[in-house]
This record gives structure tokens, C-alpha cells and sequence, in this order.
């Protein structure tokens, strides 16, 4: 069993629950948030999720992952997705000893740090933090609304995106290279 890929639904497959979980383990250095948007990127490819979403997804994971990874002075970072009919939902959980949680700073343009967690409040609908319960630490977590793919759709990002400016075009009406 690989540590960094772990892999688990969140009930019971036959329970009939709409929703998927994956989760991965990495160490809380630079070096691996690019390895933390990669198993992102393969899971959402996995569940079928493109365009927008999957390219705000990595967006998220990274700027969560980097604050867990520079802020909270962890060995080890653990990231969660969990996708279900209406939501795409990221979770980063540290190992932190930050006194103070996760917040938006106010940055001056020629800044270059201290902007992530404005992006996260900027592209997702919901977010926040929380220590965790058993143990030092804390979670942080961002929601991203979207319709998920019916069961067996899982088309090429591309594919998806051509059917859908189809559908939006009029009735009668053609698209024309």
C-alpha cells in the first residue's frame, strides 16, 4: 500500500451514498506541493471533472498545501478530496503549531507572498479552518460548487467542453470552424 496514494470511499460502496473520497499523505516540504496537485489532477481526471473546477481544484490544493507546508512547521501534510453530486470539497490537514489559524491578508501589490488564501476565498463558494480534535494540528478546507458527471462519463476534458458550447448554441444554429 502506497502512503502517498491512499485511497478509501468514505461509506460503504453499496450504502447507495453519492459522493467519493480520496486522500494522500506527503512530507510538509516545497518539493511536494507540485507532487500533491499531480494525485489531485489524477483523481479529478479519475471522477471526470474538467475545465473550470479541476483547474480551480489545483489551484486550491496548491495554495492549501503551500500554507500547510510553509506556515505550520508539520513533517507531514495530509490532503483529502471529497466529491459529491453538487460539491467538490479540499481539505488540508497539518501537523501545525501555529498559534494563530489560517487567515486573508491584505497584500501590497509588489508583494509577491501572502496571497493564497485571498485566491481560495476568491474561487471557492465556502471555506474555513478548524483545529483538529485529538492532537495538534489543524484543518483547512475550501468547498467548490459543481454539477459532477453522471456514472461512466468519463470523457476527455476536451470532449466535454465541445459538447457543452453545442448545447448552448441555439436550436438550428451551428458552430463553424
Amino acid at each position: 500500500m502506497k502512503r502517498d496514494a491512499l485511497h478509501a470511499p468514505l461509506l460503504n460502496q453499496c450504502s447507495g451514498a453519492d459522493h467519493h473520497r480520496f486522500g494522500f499523505e506527503l512530507p510538509a516540504r516545497v518539493e511536494y506541493v507540485s507532487r500533491a496537485r499531480k494525485l489531485a489532477r489524477e483523481r479529478l481526471h479519475h471522477w471526470g471533472i474538467g475545465g473550470d473546477t479541476h483547474d480551480t481544484a489545483l489551484l486550491v490544493v496548491s495554495e492549501l498545501v503551500t500554507n500547510a507546508v510553509v506556515h505550520s512547521g508539520s513533517h507531514l501534510i495530509t490532503c483529502e478530496l471529497v466529491n459529491s453530486v453538487k460539491q467538490l470539497r479540499i481539505s488540508v490537514r497539518d501537523q501545525g503549531c501555529a498559534p494563530t489559524g489560517p487567515h486573508v491578508c491584505q497584500t501590497r501589490a509588489a508583494e509577491e507572498r501572502g496571497r493564497g488564501l485571498l485566491l481560495v476565498e476568491a474561487v471557492a463558494s465556502a471555506w474555513g479552518a478548524h483545529a483538529i480534535h485529538q492532537g495538534s494540528g489543524r484543518i483547512v478546507w475550501a468547498e467548490l460548487a459543481h454539477q459532477r458527471p453522471s456514472s461512466g462519463a468519463h470523457h476527455h476534458p476536451a470532449e466535454r467542453t465541445e459538447r457543452a458550447e453545442r448545447a448552448a448554441l441555439p436550436p438550428g444554429v451551428e458552430r463553424r470552424w
